[in-house]
């Protein structure tokens, strides 16, 4: 009997979105999607404000990445005003990446213990109402501490770097407005237990050793769930290093071969395209050279891992061996290490925000450049969940007359319906029955892409959860609602 099965909301990520399979009368999945539901659109309420509120308006998306949306923009709006990369002072620089950094540490602290782990540490077929982080906390309540006072660390880094912790603005077009006073630094460095910088590396390690211990007793799991080729994106460092504030554009197959060759992204539309489909508010980008159907790929912490050579800070370029070595160095294209590849870079941020509170060009003065100004400018990082475009345009009177974002979550649009797709079939396909732990695997392979819909599609509201079998006459077969 044809079924259709629908998963709305989808649970545990940020912003709205839904789920429906497609089963015929043998069972077998014949449409599987992921639609995003919400849409607002900032690219184009945006126009017509002048340039320098870009940094501050965008950020407006989302409230679990801003400072990602906000540096993005800021470095778009460098361009514009003749400060483009190379040109900031090293103070500006330094500051940006100490916010972009502590940024990537707290979302990724929040997302693998509150979100991940409940799956993990709890089961996917756990009973939904403890299957959380109130679950998290009756089963270790010092982890969920702990979970929480890493989240606490770097939205105080963000504060003391942007002004506020959430929707702040440090980052202005040329450079930064503030520096860090040695009273700010040296409470990161070496203020009240255990809110210092050595505490939160060393909690990174240990969550490392948290996702490896699950894998090693669960690796058919693990390594099967969700697993498909693709094409990997992100930016890298020149010499092919991990850098999550700038870069080139590089991208490579499921065998590692380089697609895009270190790209100059201010030419991202050269080799980026991006396809409008009927069913969903969020587009799906590609790589131009290989077409619509074969150019997709993925972006975030898995990606990155992919197309970087090496990461530039000693403990979490130790992990990283030990991890490539899992793929005798190919591309890891196993959707559940995501994971791992999140924790790996939760180490590698902690470093870098260790090394940055050390450098004394925090305290310099020297905080905004500027040159000749130019109509246009792109400016690209690495936000938590992947690579982040934002491209503008201005006219004469300095008012935005085009604004195109390419979120991360936009990116890894295709594979998330990619990893729905696979979930329907060796999941769903030929039961008579829905059970919750079925449906909430839909959703683990979703949020193993910590997807932000919100940013994607830019709206907010509230919807119930409702699942329901219909037959092909459209009978109401059975239906769950909570």
């Amino acid at each position: 009997m044809a079924r259709k099965i629908t998963i709305e909301p989808v649970t545990r990520v940020e912003g709205h979105g839904k789920v429906t399979i497609h089963l015929d009368d043998a069972g077998k999945v014949v449409q599987s999607r992921f639609h995003i539901v919400e849409f607002r659109g900032f690219e184009r309420f945006v126009q017509g404000r002048p340039y320098w509120e870009a940094p501050v308006l965008v950020q407006r998306l989302c409230g679990i990445c801003p400072v990602s949306h906000h540096l993005a923009a800021a470095k778009a709006m460098d361009v514009i005003v003749g400060a483009g990369p190379g040109k900031l002072t090293p103070t500006a620089e330094k500051m940006r990446r100490l916010m972009h950094y502590a940024q990537m540490f707290q979302s990724h602290a929040l997302h693998f213990f509150h979100l991940a782990s409940p799956d993990f540490l709890l089961g996917m077929d756990a009973d939904p109402a403890i299957r959380n982080v109130i679950g998290i906390v009756a089963l270790n309540k010092e982890l969920a501490v702990q979970a929480v006072l890493m989240r606490k660390f770097g939205q105080e880094v963000i504060q003391a770097t942007a002004g506020k912790k959430i929707h702040g603005t440090g980052a202005i077009p040329g450079g930064i407005n503030k520096n860090l006073s040695p009273e700010e630094r040296d409470r990161f460095l070496k203020g009240a237990p255990p809110l210092t910088i050595d505490q939160m590396i060393e909690w990174s390690l240990a969550a490392i050793e948290i996702f490896k211990d699950y894998h090693g007793k669960n690796k058919d799991v693990v390594d099967g769930f969700a697993a498909f080729p693709s094409n990997h994106l992100s930016l890298v460092r020149k010499d092919g290093a991990l850098d999550f504030y700038h870069g080139v554009l590089r991208a490579v197959d499921a065998e590692g071969r380089k697609v895009l060759d270190d790209v100059d992204y201010q030419d991202y539309l050269d080799y980026i395209g991006e396809e409008v489909r009927s069913w969903s508010y969020m587009k799906f980008p590609y790589i131009k050279s290989l077409g619509k159907s074969a150019g997709w790929y993925r972006v975030g912490p898995l990606a990155r891992l992919n197309t970087c050579d090496y990461i530039p800070s000693p403990l979490a370029q130790k992990a990283f061996e030990v991890y490539k070595a899992y793929t005798d160095g190919k591309p890891n294209n196993m959707s559940l290490h995501t994971h791992w590849a999140r924790l790996i870079e939760l180490l590698h941020s902690a470093e870098v925000i260790k090394e940055l509170l050390l450098d004394k060009d925090l305290q310099g003065t020297k905080l905004v450049k500027k040159g000749k100004k130019v109509s246009e400018g792109v400016g690209l990082v690495e936000a938590p969940r992947g690579t982040l475009f934002h491209h503008y345009r201005i006219n004469d009177d300095d008012q935005i007359t085009m604004a195109n974002l390419i979120v991360s979550t936009t990116n890894n649009n295709e594979p998330m319906n990619r990893a729905v797709h696979w979930v329907a079939e060796h999941v769903l396909a030929g039961k008579s029955e829905i059970t919750e732990g079925m449906l909430n695997r839909v959703e683990v392979a979703i949020r193993a892409y910590d997807p932000c819909l919100s940013c994607a599609t830019h709206a907010l509201g509230r919807m119930p959860l409702e699942v329901t079998l219909v037959d092909a006459r459209g009978h109401v077969l059975q239906r769950k609602v909570r």
